[in-house]
């Protein structure tokens, strides 16, 4: 574990493991701890994975002010990540609730972006929500599943807004490809890795400015890797065909049988997929 300081003075974590250039990599949650990422499917063997804890989660310091919890206050601290590596471009990797804060850093930081993945990312900064007909139809996908009867009311009343705390639990298995052992024990781990605070803060208002995002990120020269999964919700392949045709050079690619978490249900197809991309990037900047 290394720290550094945020230009507000918190402290800050980042985790290292494997080797050669490195990845930023940005967890979702939002404002989860970085641990549920791992070793994203054994990317490790090919890059050097930096995962930073966001501010008060993991190893990071809790803030002085709250108000910095929101996503494009917290713009500089992965501004601030990079100079404390001395990297001159960054390659970027975001999941979920992460693809926000990694999209803004690409829109203020364009010259700072070599590459970036969106891993079943959010994109409110590019004015794309996931809505409730697009989780039902995700759902829909599951039910020959032997959970399925029991978590589709638990699922549908948490996009309601209406779930309680029971109703994660039930609905868990429709984030993951396949709700086997690795699963669950992935599952198990959600409890206490998340700043319900934090994560509150996250998208309120002024977070996201759309229309400001489009311009910045329609001229961005970095190539985009949108991965979405076959059985996810957040987002549907259709609606990640959408974030990618608003970036000049997005592309969108879909996992077969994926959900949420694409590096659980099928490592290899997961990490040679990003690792190409990674290495198409470079090859091209180096050109």
């Amino acid at each position: 574990m290394n720290r550094f300081r945020a230009p507000d003075g918190t402290l800050l974590a980042w985790h290292g493991t494997g080797t050669g250039e490195p990845l930023i990599c940005l967890p979702g949650g939002p404002m989860r701890a970085s641990a549920y990422l791992g070793d994203l499917g054994g990317l490790d063997r090919y890059r050097r994975l930096v995962r930073l804890d966001l501010r008060g989660t993991g190893e990071s310091a809790v803030p002085k002010d709250p108000g910095s919890y929101r996503c494009d206050r917290q713009v500089d601290d992965v501004e601030a990540l990079r100079v404390a590596l001395g990297l001159e471009r960054v390659d970027l990797l975001a999941h979920s609730a992460g693809g926000d804060l990694a999209l803004a850093y690409a829109a203020r930081y364009p010259e700072r972006v070599r590459a970036l993945v969106l891993v079943t990312s959010r994109a409110r900064v590019l004015g794309v929500e996931f809505t409730v007909r697009d989780r039902g139809e995700a759902a829909d996908l599951r039910k020959g599943e032997p959970w399925y009867a029991e978590g589709r009311e638990a699922y549908d009343r948490i996009w309601a807004g209406q779930a309680g705390e029971e109703d994660f639990d039930a609905a868990m298995p429709f984030f993951y490809g396949r709700w086997d052992a690795a699963a669950r024990a992935h599952a198990a781990g959600d409890a206490g890795e998340t700043n319900e605070e934090a994560g509150a803060g996250y998208a309120a208002p002024g977070a996201f400015e759309p229309e400001a995002g489009r311009v910045a990120l329609g001229a961005l020269d970095a190539p985009v890797l949108v991965l979405a999964g076959e059985l996810d919700s957040g987002p549907r392949p259709e609606v990640a065909r959408e974030i990618a045709a608003l970036l000049p050079h997005g592309t969108a690619v879909v996992q077969p049988g994926g959900g949420h978490y694409l590096w659980l249900d099928d490592q290899g197809w997961f990490s040679r997929t990003v690792d190409g991309f990674l290495e198409r990037a470079a090859d091209g900047a180096a050109g």
